[in-house]
């Protein structure tokens, strides 16, 4: 190993790697290389140009109410980068217009049937439905179960095609009689355990919501594509780009990894391993030395999507979008499921061009793979057919960009907190192995940069009881601030 500290490879440079070689570097100081496939490290975190307007191509927004995110930034000297979105409310389509969310909701659970009904969004037979939640005898869920199964049985169809499925599909891509209840709905879990009706516990949790915790959602100045290059220089590490990992074996003193083409391969020796790539892969390169993790990751199914982004001339539309965006319930029959009006959600964007609107168009669901096998010119009609329809926007967009991410979302379906137990029990058992990601915890940047966090812990923790204890930097161990 080179010099006297010990060498730790990260393998994914994604938001989840990164974090783990940036907690690694600082409250370590070990020797840290990340490896990843790709041309350029973040993962699904990039930002490019449309009509000299930067927009994400991936995610465009972190939550701003859980702290990892933000805090991570503002280690990183970018706090002064996050802004907020406009105070604009979103829409959903449905039964065939355009109607406001109900701002009283709990992830599409609605909370206040006043409110509900005032939107428009479910029918008159629906909307009855939705009260009888509270003389219904209560169900009973001592296991998770799906999201559809729970709700319809609390709530009746309506809801969890209108309202749960589009805000489901927005974050998971993924279906609602697949998704586990506990892993991607952990209030609504609560409330099925301990509440008899859930508009009653979906109303508590609502009064009890912070009123002055500010906007759900943040992003920097120049999009969130610019966190993952910042985050790799503040670490330290040696961030190796083009470099795919084909193998990782155990040896007497630590790991060894095979990397690069079958033809010429690159042997990398190291004291312990971070692996922060997808299920899938993570579950190719741990089958030697840790088969029954290797297995549970194989079951994680991933949906992938495409975003189509549009630049037109605000001339365009008729009226100025009143919102930030909208939903589409996979019920209305639209390849377009989601809507956002980038120039208009994030007043920043409008500042750099008031001549130029910008907007995301997403597409792809599980299961409709059939939509993204469609050329880019024909998903970019597409995009414009949804917005001439829909907004009734006239005229070609100034410019355009379709971003295809396969296979980018894993599914977490019913059952999916044991399989992640499951994996980081046998994970635990081999020493200085860590596993991170967006398969794990949550999807979203603050989930990520946690689950990179908890993984440069793990082996920190490791790397410390090897040394007897006797490896030090003066500095705590990640994760215990």
């Amino acid at each position: 190993m080179e010099g006297t500290r010990p060498h730790v490879v990260v393998v994914g440079g994604g938001i989840s790697g990164l974090a783990a070689a940036w907690h690694l570097g600082r409250d370590g100081g070990v020797r840290v290389t990340v490896l990843d496939g790709a041309p350029q490290v973040g993962g699904k975190l990039r930002v490019s140009e449309i009509a000299g307007v930067p927009v994400d191509e991936g995610a465009e927004a972190m939550l701003a109410r859980r702290p990892e995110g933000k805090e991570l930034v503002r280690a990183l000297g970018l706090g002064g980068e996050l802004v907020d979105p406009a105070p604009v409310g979103a829409s959903i389509y449905s039964r065939g217009a355009l109607r406001a969310m109900p701002k009283a909701n709990l992830m599409g659970v609605p909370s206040d049937v006043r409110e509900l009904a005032r939107s428009g969004v479910l029918s008159a037979a629906g909307l009855a439905r939705v009260p009888l939640d509270q003389v219904l005898p209560a169900t009973m869920i001592t296991s998770d179960v799906s999201v559809a199964a729970y709700i319809r049985a609390r709530m009746g169809g309506e809801v969890v095609d209108r309202l749960v499925e589009p805000l489901l599909g927005g974050v998971y891509a993924g279906r609602a009689e697949r998704l586990s209840l506990d892993a991607t709905m952990p209030r609504v879990a609560a409330i099925a355990r301990t509440e008899r009706s859930l508009l009653k516990g979906a109303r508590a949790a609502a009064q009890v919501s912070p009123k002055d915790a500010g906007p759900v959602f943040t992003t920097l100045r120049g999009g969130m594509g610019g966190l993952p290059a910042a985050l790799a220089a503040a670490s330290g590490a040696d961030v190796r780009t083009g470099v795919m990992v084909r193998e990782l074996a155990r040896t007497p003193e630590g790991w060894r990894l095979v990397a690069g083409p079958a033809r010429e391969p690159e042997i990398i020796e190291a004291d312990a391993v971070v692996v922060a790539v997808p299920a899938v892969a993570a579950a190719r390169l741990l089958a030697a030395e840790a088969p029954k993790a290797a297995a549970e990751l194989a079951r994680v199914e991933y949906a992938s999507m495409a975003i189509i982004t549009l630049a037109y001339p605000r001339s365009a539309f008729p009226a100025p979008p009143g919102g930030s965006g909208y939903l589409v319930p996979p019920v209305e029959g639209r390849p377009v499921k989601a809507v956002t009006f980038s120039s208009v959600k994030w007043p920043h964007l409008a500042d750099a061009d008031s001549g130029v609107l910008a907007l995301r168009c997403s597409v792809g669901r599980l299961g409709e793979e059939h939509v993204l096998q469609r050329g880019d010119d024909e998903l970019v009609a597409l995009a414009m057919g949804e917005m001439a329809e829909v907004m009734g926007v006239r005229g070609l967009p100034l410019d355009s960009r379709v971003t295809r991410w396969g296979g980018a979302l894993p599914q977490y379906d019913v059952g999916h907190l044991d399989l992640v137990a499951r994996v980081r029990a046998a994970v635990a058992v081999q020493p200085g192995l860590a596993v991170c990601g967006a398969a794990y915890d949550g999807l979203g940047i603050p989930a990520c940069v946690s689950t990179g966090r908890t993984a440069a812990a793990s082996v920190l923790a490791h790397l410390a009881e090897r040394r007897g204890g006797e490896w030090t930097t003066g500095r705590p161990a990640a994760g215990t601030r």
